[in-house]
């Protein structure tokens, strides 16, 4: 087992706008579909497009690397897949906790895509007695008890935590206090942390209300176009016949 903290690569980082570095693991996964599909070369359009963002916000991002791509050939994959790695510290083994192994730390716990983005689940923890020892994805859950002897031992400084929103700030002082300073969030609550401390939340409920307001727009917008659409004129012949009055005449005012 690793011993001692695990140390940040020196990069550039600091001079990336916080933006750019949201949008630079989209980057990634679209560069490394392409690799694997054995594709050298990409169009700032084309790679753009593959990561759902405009051509020329790419082309600034990438500037903060110090790669401009090559006029008529584009940009290299291999070598972008590298740079952006770098940046993101993905370049070394980042090893991970997952805190709560219940049915959401579970699936996590079996998600396939940390080893390959550059992350190990060093540890599955939970505070249940009885999930002791129980292997989930290959691996047995530790109780909470030897939470800090875990972090210590395998150099860990980012913690995921997938607990209930009760208990989510008890363990994010502990992981806090035993060296981890890097926190992925998954209870619905918002965590207290110590400056030096990042952490990131998904809160998958708040994801689905701001898709529920989106599609409330959507429909009153929709509603909307159908009032202010322009009748047929059959339809108009129709109301102006109903609103004719006794002489015939189509009287200026609609009665209230």
């Amino acid at each position: 087992m690793a011993t001692g903290r695990t140390h940040r690569p020196a990069t550039r980082s600091r001079g990336i706008p916080e933006a750019t570095v949201a949008r630079l693991p989209l980057y990634l996964r679209a560069l490394t579909g392409l690799s694997e599909r054995s594709v050298p070369t990409v169009s700032s359009e084309e790679l753009a497009a593959a990561a759902g963002v405009n051509s020329a916000k790419l082309r600034k991002d990438f500037s903060y690397l110090g790669s401009y791509g090559t006029r008529g050939v584009g940009y290299d994959v291999e070598y972008l897949v590298y740079q952006i790695s770098r940046e993101l510290g993905l370049t070394q083994d980042w090893p991970v906790v997952i805190v709560g192994i219940g049915n959401l730390g579970a699936a996590l716990a079996n998600y396939g895509g940390f080893a390959s983005r550059g992350f190990r689940v060093a540890a599955l923890i939970d505070a249940d007695p009885a999930m002791a020892g129980k292997p989930v994805a290959g691996m047995p859950v530790q109780h909470t008890d030897e939470l800090e002897k875990i972090i210590k031992d395998n150099g860990v400084s980012i913690g995921v935590i997938a607990t209930p929103a009760g208990a989510a700030q008890q363990v994010c002082e502990r992981l806090v206090a035993a060296g981890v300073t890097s926190i992925l969030n998954f209870a619905p609550t918002v965590l207290s942390v110590p400056d030096g401390v990042d952490v990131r939340k998904v809160d998958l409920s708040i994801e689905l209300q701001i898709l529920a307001f989106h599609e409330q727009r959507k429909a009153g917008e929709e509603s909307a176009a159908a009032e202010a659409a322009p009748l047929p004129p059959a339809a108009r012949a129709a109301g102006q016949a109903d609103r004719k009055g006794p002489d015939g005449d189509v009287p200026a005012v609609m009665p209230a």
